[in-house]
């Protein structure tokens, strides 16, 4: 089965967006664009709650791995701020290939946000790899992240 990639930016990250998603294509997965299609200033909580909501819609296809989602803005970080907003969405900006795996593996993270005015095209495309590719290692972290939605973070 190959996995769906499900992908939103604002006006910032949508050059980068376009990039990743003729890329995932060549690697013959699904890829949903939600948008926006064009470089007209949007903003980008309204493309992270939809993203998140699809994801979460996804259900066990999430939760395995199968459906991943990638949000560009500038930095990533305002996509990451809004998608951490919503329960089980565990999106995690990643700026080298090392922070992908690791987000993947020991955090399970589901959401790779990426900046298009920090991170060039060439470095972006090598993190989005490492991120898909990097499986959840489980034991221990599981436990961690089960904590996430369990206890308050006061």
């Amino acid at each position: 089965m190959s996995k769906t990639i499900v992908l939103a930016s604002d006006h910032g990250g949508y050059a980068l967006k376009s990039v990743l998603a003729q890329a995932l294509r060549k690697v013959e997965c699904v890829v949903e664009d939600l948008g926006p299609d064009c470089t007209s200033s949007c903003d980008y909580p309204a493309f992270a709650d939809k993203l998140s909501k699809r994801l979460l819609d996804a259900g066990e296809e999430g939760q395995n791995g199968q459906v991943l989602g990638i949000l560009i803005c500038g930095t990533g970080l305002g996509m990451s701020m809004a998608a951490n907003r919503h329960p089980g969405i565990r999106a995690a900006v990643c700026t080298n290939e090392f922070m992908a795996r690791m987000a993947r593996a020991h955090n399970n993270a589901n959401v790779l946000c990426l900046g298009e005015r920090v991170t060039g095209q060439g470095l972006a495309l090598e993190i989005m790899r490492a991120f898909m590719e990097a499986p959840f290692e489980g034991g221990r972290h599981l436990r961690r992240i089960e904590q996430f939605e369990t206890h308050s973070m006061a």
